[in-house]
């Protein structure tokens, strides 16, 4: 897998530091990061980028002419993604504002990708910055699906990933605003076990559903080969 420390993530070409960031690399990123979809996606927006690991992962498997920009409402969020955008082979491609996405202005997007905060009911913990990272009183998911529309083209993408239950009550909201769900991927970290993450991919235009199952384990903590197929682009293991 990536090299992890406590400040940093180690992938095959690039690092990722994340001290400073009140949401972390994890797993969600980089499932969201590998699973998406980036052909004909000459422009591509990043919302609530973090570390901006995804706009990261999105510059490595996207064309040299695409360009991406990374936006985030914490203003230490994105002095430190910049810096890691910096050091990877692709600074001429991401750019990193400061800025909501309700207010965010720019010109339309082929690709929109968001691992958005999603606790919508649970306890918050008690610093502010994880509290805005993690729950979803800063980009409600009403907002979210109005200003993607705002944003995207005609014939864009809309690719998050979210818990099961939020996942599915998003794609019901986005079904009855005119959206499509075009793609659809239930993970689970075992077979035997309950959904636990759905990456989805919402459009404007309506097409056939495509659905596919990912799992995790294998058996004990052998990844099985969809996953290794889907990360070994960016894991060091593979």
């Amino acid at each position: 897998m990536a090299i992890k420390t406590k400040d940093i993530f180690r992938f095959k070409q690039f690092s990722v530091k994340h001290n400073r960031c009140a949401h972390k690399v994890g797993t969600d990123g980089v499932l969201l990061g590998a699973w998406t979809d980036v052909d004909q996606a000459n422009r591509i927006l990043d919302i609530g980028t973090g570390s901006g690991v995804i706009a990261l992962m999105m510059a490595q498997r996207s064309s040299l002419q695409t360009h991406i920009d990374a936006i985030d409402i914490s203003e230490e969020d994105c002095k430190q993604a910049r810096e890691n955008v910096a050091d990877s082979p692709w600074p001429h491609k991401i750019r990193v504002e400061h800025s909501s996405f309700q207010q965010f202005e720019s010109d339309r997007y082929d690709l929109i990708v968001s691992n958005p905060p999603f606790f919508i009911d649970s306890a918050k913990p008690p610093a502010e910055e994880r509290t805005r990272a993690r729950h979803t009183e800063s980009l409600p998911p009403e907002e979210l699906l109005t200003h993607a529309k705002r944003l995207l083209s005609p014939k864009g993408r809309l690719c998050v990933i979210l818990p099961a239950t939020e996942g599915q009550s998003i794609i019901a909201l986005a079904e009855n605003q005119g959206w499509h769900c075009t793609r659809l991927c239930e993970f689970r970290a075992r077979m035997n076990k309950p959904i636990e993450r759905l990456l989805f991919q919402l459009e404007l235009s309506n097409q056939e559903i495509h659905k596919e199952t990912l799992i995790l384990y294998e058996y004990d903590e052998v990844w099985t080969t969809n996953y290794k197929n889907l990360t070994r682009d960016f894991y060091l293991k593979f």
